[in-house]
């Protein structure tokens, strides 16, 4: 039976899929639905997680033989190349990520017999990783660097292929930027202290200041702390979010923590 494609954004892809146990009429009924959907819409290859089934099993053309790949894992890969790739869940946008030409791999096919396979060709090596990719949580966005990532998905909202506000894609405004801001107007505060002594200050409201920059400093860094843990949540919740990546996070920490040490080491040997 026909079944409906998932395309881009749709997140419902964003799982790891099961392993298949069992070979009897459930896996039959599945990989006949992935056969017709293929037929239907005039594709080489399909992977079952792009019509909504969460397990391990690939579909792939070769000789107009649909070859069934269950289970299936790369053992070896060689000869890296840049590979230029359509996929139908974009809509077959053309994105270019990093293959290997030479494979080895492992699979059980439609009975369910483990069997091996030798792949030295880069068409077909790059349509089976493509494949297995689906089925572990990965699509083409996922293969691509920061910069790269943030381009491709300009390009095809750009097409129209992206909606204007989905849960896939960072929000208009974080949460986490509630961390930086009361941060740096800690820091900020710091950095006025360090200026007092130029002016006709007393020597109490030195002291002040200086009780002021010992409990700032560690508050910056349990804030910071608490920043870096939200972000990591958030970038759970918007996979495609290119600002939540981690070291861009850990830049924003580890800035805003050196200045805390540098003011408070000032703070130390000017107010102290």
């Amino acid at each position: 039976m026909i079944q409906a494609i998932k395309y881009y954004p749709n997140s419902s892809i964003n799982i790891n899929a099961g392993p298949i146990r069992s070979f009897k009429e459930s896996y039959s009924d599945m990989l006949t639905d992935i056969i017709d959907t293929m037929k239907e819409h005039d594709l080489n290859a399909l992977s079952a997680i792009q019509i909504g089934y969460p397990y391990q099993l690939m579909v792939i053309k070769e000789n107009e033989e649909y070859c069934a790949y269950a289970n299936p894992r790369i053992i070896t890969q060689n000869k890296p190349f840049d590979s230029k790739e359509e996929s139908i869940y974009f809509k077959n946008h053309a994105i270019t990520v990093k293959r290997y030409e030479e494979l080895s791999i492992v699979y059980d096919d439609k009975n369910g017999d483990m069997k091996t396979k030798k792949i030295d060709n880069k068409e077909e090596a790059s349509t089976f990783q493509r494949k297995v990719d689906y089925l572990f949580n990965t699509t083409l966005l996922d293969r691509l660097n920061p910069n790269q990532r943030e381009q491709a998905i300009k390009a095809l909202a750009g097409k129209g292929i992206m909606p204007d506000r989905t849960d896939d894609f960072c929000p208009t405004f974080s949460k986490k930027e509630y961390f930086v801001s009361v941060t740096d107007k800690l820091l900020f505060f710091m950095f006025v202290s360090l200026l007092l002594p130029l002016f006709n200050i007393s020597k109490e409201t030195l002291n002040s200041w200086y009780t002021y920059d010992k409990f700032a400093f560690p508050a910056v860094i349990v804030i910071m702390i608490g920043f870096f843990f939200y972000a990591q949540y958030e970038a759970k919740q918007y996979k495609q979010c290119t600002s939540c990546q981690i070291g861009n996070n850990i830049g924003v920490m580890v800035k805003r923590i050196t200045i805390g040490v540098v003011f408070a080491v000032a703070s130390y040997f000017i107010l102290g």
